[in-house]
């Protein structure tokens, strides 16, 4: 204690020890270790030799350019669509829910205590050809009489959408249950109509919740493969089946390895933009 007392300026350090210690033996050495390999060139049976092969991402850029750019088109809609189910969702569970509002953000989370893989295989009875909602859906006319939903981009989307929806409801929710309602009040008692108030008060101070939201549905939806897997086919398969497929099947750890840092790279970029154009000071709040 006494060591303490007399280097005070030591103990923010010590307390961010365990984590930092954490952080660096769990996400920056697999990061170097990742990159060392992407630059690697070999076979499983041979070995692998650290040879500057600047061509896996090259040929990972050439041959999979079109399961990259589908990633991250499912990931956006999905995004999109999450927001626009999520925000008025929370929207009446803050400002509506009253007692009931912890049963309804329970409501919320109740999926994730079952696997993510068990979520996605329901889906495929869901969407399946027997199934209630295609039935549904030819009987609307919304649906050709010999269209299908499972095996379609609309599947792999959907999944993903339900899968992540959690990840942007529960920050919105947090964001608009923080808003005080008396500036609400105020805007209403200077004559704005609701919908007014709405898009000059609550939107704006949503902000956050919304970014936060955005961010946490695209960053891990970006990535995915189950849903395409199980939900698609081959031509619906997004980067991430091709780096599973690279790592477990094929064992090409190089160019898997160039995939994993390129989509890394792309979306720390697409971050850097999108919290840039936003603000980065609303995402601090």
């Amino acid at each position: 204690m006494t060591f303490f007392h007399r280097h005070r300026w030591l103990t923010p350090y010590v307390l961010l020890a365990p984590a930092l210690a954490w952080l660096v033996l769990f996400f920056v050495v697999p990061l170097f270790w990742l990159s060392i390999t992407s630059l690697q060139e070999g076979t499983v049976q041979v070995g692998y030799t650290f040879t500057w092969a600047w061509e896996n991402y090259s040929n990972a850029i050439r041959e999979y350019h079109t399961q990259f750019f589908r990633a991250l088109l499912y990931a956006g809609i999905a995004t999109v669509v999450a927001l626009l189910i999520s925000y008025p969702l929370a929207y009446w569970i803050a400002f509506r829910g009253g007692r009931w509002k912890n049963v309804l953000l329970l409501c919320i989370i109740a999926p994730f205590f079952v696997t993510y893989l068990i979520r996605t295989l329901a889906w495929q009875n869901i969407l399946s050809d027997n199934g209630f909602v295609l039935d549904v859906l030819k009987t609307i006319g919304l649906v050709a009489d010999d269209g299908r939903l499972l095996a379609t981009s609309t599947a792999v989307v959907a999944g993903i959408t339900y899968n992540f929806l959690p990840f942007m409801a529960l920050p919105l929710y947090v964001s608009l249950e923080q808003i005080d309602r008396s500036l609400i009040e105020a805007a209403e008692d200077l004559y704005a109509s609701s919908a007014k108030a709405f898009l000059r008060v609550t939107l704006p101070l949503s902000m956050p919740g919304v970014i936060a939201g955005t961010l946490l549905t695209f960053i891990p939806a970006a990535g995915d493969f189950i849903n395409a897997q199980l939900l698609g086919t081959p031509n619906q398969y997004m980067i991430g089946n091709v780096i599973q497929s690279k790592f477990l099947v094929i064992t090409d750890y190089g160019q898997a390895a160039a995939l994993s840092v390129l989509v890394m790279a792309v979306i720390l970029v697409l971050i850097a933009v999108y919290t840039r154009l936003l603000g980065t000071e609303r995402l601090a709040g």
